[in-house]
């Protein structure tokens, strides 16, 4: 029975080092997800690896990486003006599926549609993470180094931390974001130059988007909470990308 099996079966592998990186990560001093973050973030993390093999999962690795990272720059000063993430920046599994959901279901998409779908799901996976690193950056950049916050609805300067607040550090940074992540994406092979392209467009609207929904309904909506939010979001990001990919092949073809 051993030897039948086949150790590079990529869903033994996927929870093989999954559980590896999970175990390594729960003994580690710096926690950067809680108990049951680290849970869902297991189960996300076989179900890319599975499904999209070490390409997918380099893409929403680096997601995690540098948005973990992102969220704990100016962190002191963040607590000290009530704007830091919550549980100093550990991510919970809301956190998780607020902003993988959508990756995740574009991922499982391509599972079931040809080649052609394929590709634009295989678009929609990096955009919905393009588009929340963006955001993430753009937060978290904005809140710890933005000299002038304005309310996206009306420019006026709102307080750091302000829901719908938007400033030109934090802008830059998000767009910065946004293509970092197209890139790695271009570099392991899973979208195209002009992917880089509709991600970081698409990430922009989205996130413009998502601003002013914290700046209009959000406060007004007790169902609207900023994981709902993040999944709006990152849906939105995959819809364009996919969107203008099509609309362009159906141009030049």
């Amino acid at each position: 029975m051993f030897s039948t099996i086949n150790w590079f079966n990529p869903w033994l592998v996927a929870v093989g080092l999954n559980s590896f990186l999970i175990s390594f990560a729960w003994i580690s001093p710096k926690k950067l997800l809680t108990p049951m973050g680290y849970l869902h973030a297991w189960i996300l993390g076989v179900l890319v690896w599975g499904i999209l093999g070490w390409q997918g999962y380099v893409i929403v690795m680096f997601y995690f990486l540098v948005g973990s990272a992102v969220t704990r720059i100016g962190m002191t000063q963040k607590e000290a003006a009530g704007i830091a993430e919550k549980r100093s920046g550990m991510r919970g599994p809301e956190n998780v599926w607020g902003s993988a959901l959508i990756a995740t279901i574009c991922a499982v998409t391509t599972l079931f549609v040809n080649s052609l779908l394929q590709e634009l799901f295989l678009l929609g996976y990096v955009a919905s993470f393009s588009t929340k690193l963006s955001d993430t950056t753009a937060s978290e950049v904005g809140k710890a180094y933005g000299k002038h916050t304005f309310l996206i609805t009306t420019l006026k300067p709102v307080p750091k931390g302000t829901e719908g607040a938007v400033s030109l550090e934090g802008t830059v940074a998000g767009i910065v974001g946004s293509l970092a992540i197209a890139i790695i994406a271009w570099l392991v092979g899973t979208i195209d130059g002009l992917g880089i392209l509709w991600c970081a467009i698409a990430a922009f609207l989205a996130t413009t988007i998502e601003s002013l929904i914290g700046a209009t309904w959000q406060s007004n909506w007790s169902w609207l909470t900023n994981e709902m939010v993040n999944i709006i979001n990152t849906l939105i990001g995959a819809i364009v990308a996919i969107l203008l990919a099509w609309g362009w092949s159906n141009l030049i073809n």
